[in-house]
């Protein structure tokens, strides 16, 4: 099921409340709960960081890394498991268009989705990698009570998000992603990554210079980009991934996604990648952006495909 509906459309949009009512019936749409990802502990804990910060749809100063969870459809479950990587330079997370959204489609889909919250700038590298590959290594360690497969675990970002996911999809087993507990043990590799206008590359004109500054620091070594550019670190156990970009994007340009696809390409690392006409940067599930706005269908499509959710 596609989310984009055309407002001036009493129809369709009458359809749509109908349909999201069904969906919350069948539990699509609800929050389950939050699971904190360090119980023992978050690494590098910062003495006194203040109150986390939520301005609208807007998270900051995140000092308390959480999954908020969102059980499949109770009528189709599929198995499958996405943890989401809002975006936001870094700086901030955008957790209702990239975070929330997200995991309603994925629920209705029969896909359990978690939401990260992920720590940001005031930490830098590596604590947002720490995060990710923590709720994964999480969520595989726990695959029976959620009643998920712990094969079909996957990644989804958008922006700065996109390049978390990218990360964690290429430094899955890099120390900087370890912190000595337990749970280090269990395979933080996802299998399967979904990158939405992704941040790539740190270095040369396809950088996000705010991304790369918050994560990295105003000057980092020429091994921490390189290493953080996750185009570089690509290799044959790089997991299927399906890009979506938009060739008007002014603020992360489509070239990024363009060298992880061809990067993917040359690891032979099954891959697809659409990029639209329109559709600007942080389009998430908004309306109005023409053939763009119908980009759950591809996704869709490409799960379906790869047997991650009911034909």
């Amino acid at each position: 099921m596609a989310w984009f509906i055309d407002t001036k459309d009493e129809n369709t949009m009458r359809t749509w409340v109908l349909a999201m009512l069904l969906m919350a019936a069948n539990g699509a749409l609800a929050q389950a709960g939050v699971v904190p990802i360090w119980p023992e502990g978050v690494p590098n804990a910062r003495q006194q960081p203040g109150p986390e910060i939520a301005d609208g749809e807007r998270i900051r100063n995140v000092s308390a890394p959480t999954l908020a969870v969102y059980p499949a459809a109770m009528d189709r479950p599929s198995g499958t498991a996405v943890i989401i990587c809002p975006g936001g330079g870094y700086q901030f997370l955008s957790n209702t268009r990239e975070g929330q959204q997200y995991a309603q489609w994925l629920s209705s889909l029969g896909i359990t989705a978690f939401v990260l919250k992920y720590r940001l700038a005031d930490y830098g590298h590596p604590a947002p990698l720490q995060d990710v590959l923590r709720a994964i290594r999480l969520v595989r360690s726990q695959a029976a009570r959620y009643g998920i497969a712990p094969d079909r675990i996957g990644v989804m970002g958008s922006s700065a998000g996109g390049h978390l996911a990218a990360s964690a999809s290429t430094l899955f087993d890099h120390p900087a992603g370890r912190t000595g507990a337990t749970l280090d043990a269990v395979s933080a590799r996802p299998d399967f990554a979904i990158l939405m206008y992704p941040v790539i590359s740190m270095e040369g004109p396809a950088a996000h210079a705010d991304s790369r500054r918050a994560l990295l620091g105003a000057a980092p070594s020429p091994a921490l980009v390189q290493l953080m550019s996750p185009e570089k670190q690509v290799g044959a156990n790089t997991p299927p991934t399906l890009l979506i970009h938009s060739q008007d994007d002014g603020l992360v340009p489509a070239e990024n996604s363009i060298l992880y696809f061809q990067a993917l390409t040359r690891a032979r690392v099954p891959a697809e990648m659409l990029v639209f006409e329109r559709g600007g940067h942080g389009m998430a599930m908004r309306p109005g952006n023409g053939t763009a706005s119908r980009w759950t269908r591809r996704a869709e499509e490409w799960l379906r495909e790869r047997k991650l959710i009911q034909p």
